[in-house]
């Protein structure tokens, strides 16, 4: 009987130790909050503004933001509008503005979004097209997928990762981009958070 008691015993420890090994420190996704629908956005360079000013449509312009983070509109030179929102660059125009124009009223509105990078969420390898993405409020991994057109023929999606975190305190977790593409496994789908960086291996053979 106290043999087969540790036989017992013995089992259940290769049991759990082989389950351990099969699932592994990076393999579950810990589920990202979903982001508030009053997040804010925050200007990046790139990005297209329309910057409106009420009364003035001579002053009104359509400008992109330029590698420096910066904008130039009529009577206003280089206003830093990167890492703002479209509210504060709006407030910073007016005040600029303010020593041409009477009380004047700005409105600024994004109509093309590209974000800073910790808004920006990037894919590497077997996409068929990696590159940055803007983050939208409670994006999945699945969107990402198809903003960047699907996988390659040659991508290992089930061995895909998903890097999270500031630089030097980064986390690696594994995703199923294989059975959520191509077996139409919904729990493999997962929400991704701003500055996550989607890894898409090669297939070895």
């Amino acid at each position: 009987m106290r043999t087969k008691f540790i036989g017992w015993v013995l089992l259940l420890i290769a049991s759990l130790w082989l389950s351990a090994c099969a699932t592994g420190p990076d393999t579950t996704l810990p589920e990202a909050p979903a982001v508030p629908s009053e997040s804010r956005y925050t200007i990046g360079p790139g990005d297209e503004l329309n910057v409106f000013v009420w009364g003035n449509p001579e002053l009104s312009v359509t400008v992109p933001v330029r590698p420096d983070g910066k904008i130039t509109t009529p009577l206003v030179e280089d206003v830093e509008a990167s890492g703002k929102t479209p509210t504060e660059l709006a407030r910073e125009v007016e005040k600029k503005l303010a020593r041409y124009v009477n009380n004047p009223i700005v409105t600024v509105t994004v109509t093309r979004f590209v974000g800073t990078s910790t808004e920006q969420i990037r894919v590497i390898g077997q996409a068929m097209q990696p590159r940055s993405i803007p983050y939208r409020v409670n994006m999945s991994v699945l969107d990402v997928i198809i903003e960047v057109g699907g996988l390659t023929e040659f991508a290992a999606g089930n061995r895909a990762t998903i890097t999270r975190g500031p630089p030097g305190q980064q986390q690696t977790f594994r995703v199923r981009l294989s059975d959520l593409v191509n077996r139409g496994d919904i729990s493999a789908n997962v929400l991704m958070q701003p500055g996550d960086i989607l890894i898409i291996p090669e297939s070895w053979f």
